[in-house]
């Protein structure tokens, strides 16, 4: 099998064509080597260079035995939801052997964001950053760095991801972790693998380096810090911020942040460091042995020969509250959204529980602690276009809440407020943040409390919101916007191109 080499290719009308293959690449971690499927054979992925309203069409040849997507993370894909990728919502995966070219325009977008596989766990060996400079001419709001450095943060199983998620979904338990987090690939120096070398990045006293850091990682919320230095953050999910400096940058996967990094201490080697949150001590139990007397007696074993009745399941219907307001579950299986198609060329043809005409803001209130039911499934939210849409995303649920960072496809939104507990909706929004609060596409939602966020729906189409925890988005936690075309210039959804893949 032959692999094309990763090209780049900029004209001067500010077009970037890239060429990618999709193959399989023998990989050595952890003194042992397994096949991962890989863009151009490189893990992680290539870096994709473009500038502010650069048009990018990337070419994708699939020669694995998987269906692939590729989603463009953070990209704003306006009126271009057909490249935005995630598989059965946006577009049907490219089949083995199959061949797709993603064509979508940077509008008014730069820095760092980043692109991954969207379909299975492919996203764990399947992804690369995307650098969007800013255009020719136009300086960044912090003093000129020497260098730039991208650093790619994900995690590493000795084992085929694939195996390992189809194994729990037969279980019914939770995968198994991984068995190292790594830094562009690497997870570190190995006692007894002399070949496998940890992340190196060498740097001049005095200096000031622009580090692009993207979390990749499939499960784990990451602590990132570099021994002895502390980071000047500037940008986080590709807009700029006020600089503050911290020693230690959290980033959940799914976000990137920009920091700057002066070498200002002696010239030495400094270890660079990407941990997930442990806050059970580490200890060496000491356990008495208990004395060994004999074999014990043997019982008879009770046998229930009765099974036990069949109930039909309550069916608890929810009320739909007046004024305007949805209430919408969270969970659901995208699966079944519209197969053998997608949800977004089914759009038009859905039967929802929601008004045709959404009003012209929309609150959509999220509340953990839903009824069960078995029969009606929720499409998703249809809002107009340009309407205003706030959600509050609550996180109290009765069983062992985690924090979840939240994604939403096709826009960036403002994080006006979050708290611990139920969220108030007579006295938690007096202290919303509407003077400034800060704009991302992944924000977390903590334990046991509530993240409020606002956006305005100014782009037409099917978007996709999940956990960007995998595990998460695998077991259901995932839904879909529907924007309604409008009837000005620029409000509608492009047609679908003519290589779109079919199902």
């Amino acid at each position: 099998m032959t692999q094309q080499c990763f090209t780049k290719q900029q004209s001067a009308d500010g077009i970037v064509e890239q060429g990618t293959q999709v193959v399989m690449k023998n990989a050595t971690r952890l003194c042992s080597t397994k096949p991962i499927v890989t863009i151009n054979g490189k893990f992680p992925g290539p870096t994709i260079y473009a500038r502010e309203d650069d048009t990018v069409l990337v070419k994708v040849v699939n020669h694995v035995k998987y269906n692939v997507s590729i989603h463009w993370h953070g990209v704003r894909q306006l009126r271009t939801g057909w490249a935005d990728g995630p598989a059965y919502i946006t577009q049907c995966p490219i089949q083995p052997g199959q061949v797709y070219v993603y064509n979508f325009t940077l509008t008014g977008q730069r820095g760092t964001l980043w692109w991954h596989a969207h379909i299975l766990w492919l996203r764990a060996t399947v992804h690369g950053a995307l650098v969007i400079l800013p255009k020719l001419g136009v300086p960044y709001p912090f003093p000129r760095p020497h260098m730039e450095q991208v650093i790619v943060l994900g995690e590493w199983w000795k084992s085929d991801t694939e195996a390992i998620i189809n194994e729990a979904l037969k279980s019914g338990l939770a995968p198994n972790v991984s068995d190292a987090h790594t830094i562009n690939g690497h997870p570190g120096p190995v006692q007894g693998c002399q070949s496998q070398g940890g992340f190196n990045f060498k740097v001049e006293q005095g200096n000031t380096y622009l580090l692009r850091i993207v979390n990749a990682a499939l499960n784990e919320e990451l602590f990132f810090k570099i021994a002895g230095h502390q980071l000047t953050v500037v940008e986080v999910d590709a807009v700029y911020t006020k600089p503050f400096k911290t020693d230690t940058i959290v980033i959940a996967p799914g976000q990137t942040t920009n920091v700057l990094l002066t070498t200002n201490r002696g010239t030495g080697k400094y270890l660079v460091a990407a941990s997930p949150f442990m806050d059970a001590p580490i200890l060496k139990p000491k356990l008495k042995h208990l004395p060994c007397t004999g074999p014990t007696q043997d019982r008879p074993l009770l046998v229930l020969h009765r099974q036990p009745r069949n109930q039909p399941l309550r069916h608890l219907r929810e009320r739909e509250p007046r004024g305007g307001r949805f209430q919408q579950r969270l969970l659901r299986d995208a699966q079944d959204l519209s197969p053998p198609g997608t949800f977004l060329q089914h759009k038009r043809r859905l039967h929802r529980r929601f008004p045709r005409e959404a009003p012209g803001d929309v609150q959509l209130h999220r509340h953990a602690a839903g009824e069960l039911r078995d029969d009606e499934r929720d499409e998703g939210v249809q809002a107009r276009v340009n309407s205003t849409v706030q959600l509050v995303l609550q996180d109290t649920g009765m069983i062992a809440p985690e924090n979840h960072p939240i994604h939403l496809h096709g826009f960036n939104f403002f994080v006006i407020g979050r708290g611990i507990g139920n969220f108030d909706p007579k006295k938690d929004p007096k202290k919303f943040n509407l003077v400034d609060p800060v704009e991302r596409n992944t924000v977390g939602v903590p334990a046991g409390g509530w993240t409020a966020i606002r956006f305005r729906a100014d782009n037409p189409g099917v978007w996709f919101m999940h956990c960007h925890l995998e595990i998460h988005t695998t077991w259901g936690l995932k839904m879909a916007f529907v924007v309604d075309n409008g009837k000005g210039p620029n409000e509608s959804l492009l047609p679908p191109p003519s290589d779109l893949p079919e199902c």
